[in-house]
């Protein structure tokens, strides 16, 4: 995802993975192919907790959009939303205010195709072929500019995508021209891929799952815990702060699951200092 945004109307090279159809294929989506499916199959024999990773991911993301609701966010921009499978967020963003509006943006081809499809006709709901390192690109495409009011709370979700941007500098600068686009009182979902796990075995899961990530199209970059405070030190966390997905205001409290190397926090934007 750096350097020059692809085109994305250009048609995708189905010989090679993609991590939204890989992840689609993981959550029981049909949206993927064979290049998808027996990356996924080489990853799962690998690494068979691989699909609770990306299932725990996605639950993450349900509980992080429904607490944003709750703190007064009517607005999400969906970065890097992938195929929209599993309750997609203005699924769930509807069911708890009809009127929420939520912006998609992705630069896989065939992710956009499939959010087009099934956001035809959905009232509050768009997406946007663009590339999320490209900001002002999104904060200018239509259905971008002219479906969020920039003076609104808005959330601005990033899961398991920034992961995809190498460069730390560069993604300092993204998260920091997306949170001066919204408004007062937006917040900021992220989850992260990370080797620097307490748990050995959870951080060697994790390193192997990064060099499978390097034969696909989009190789990912793991960041460790003091990096990712460090690129976020604009947001005021919401408890319980940085941990596991899995940790994050679980369904039930009693039973979270087995830690899966994702890192995942929700936090107020600050108004910059500057």
């Amino acid at each position: 995802m750096n350097g020059a945004a692809p085109d994305p109307a250009c048609e995708p090279d189905l010989t090679l993975p993609n991590p939204a159809r890989v992840y689609d294929h993981m959550l029981g989506g049909a949206h993927n192919f064979a290049a998808d499916r027996a990356f996924a199959a080489r990853i799962l024999e690998a690494l068979p907790g691989a699909r609770d990773a990306a299932v725990a991911n996605r639950s993450f993301v349900h509980r992080a959009v429904r607490a944003c609701l709750e703190l007064g966010c009517r607005q999400f921009l969906d970065l890097g939303s992938g195929i929209p499978t599993a309750e997609p967020v203005h699924t769930i963003a509807h069911r708890h205010d009809p009127a929420a509006r939520v912006a998609y943006v992705d630069i896989e081809p065939v992710a956009v195709s499939i959010s087009r499809s099934v956001l035809d006709g959905v009232e509050g709901a768009t997406i946007t072929a663009a590339d999320l390192c490209d900001p002002e690109a999104v904060l200018a495409a239509p259905g971008v500019a002219g479906l969020l009011d920039p003076q609104q709370p808005t959330a601005v979700l990033a899961a398991s995508v920034l992961h995809f941007v190498p460069d730390d500098d560069l993604l300092a600068a993204l998260l920091a021209r997306y949170c001066d686009a919204v408004g007062p009182g937006s917040m900021l979902v992220i989850s992260h891929g990370s080797t620097d796990q307490d748990d050995p075995a959870v951080g060697e899961e994790m390193a192997m799952l990064e060099r499978f990530t390097k034969e696909s199209a989009q190789p990912a970059t793991s960041r460790d815990r003091d990096t990712l405070r460090r690129l976020t030190a604009r947001l005021d966390l919401i408890e319980p702060g940085l941990v596991d997905v899995t940790r994050w205001r679980p369904d039930d409290p009693a039973e979270p699951g087995r830690e899966v190397g994702m890192y995942a926090l929700v936090g107020r934007i600050r108004p910059s200092s500057s």
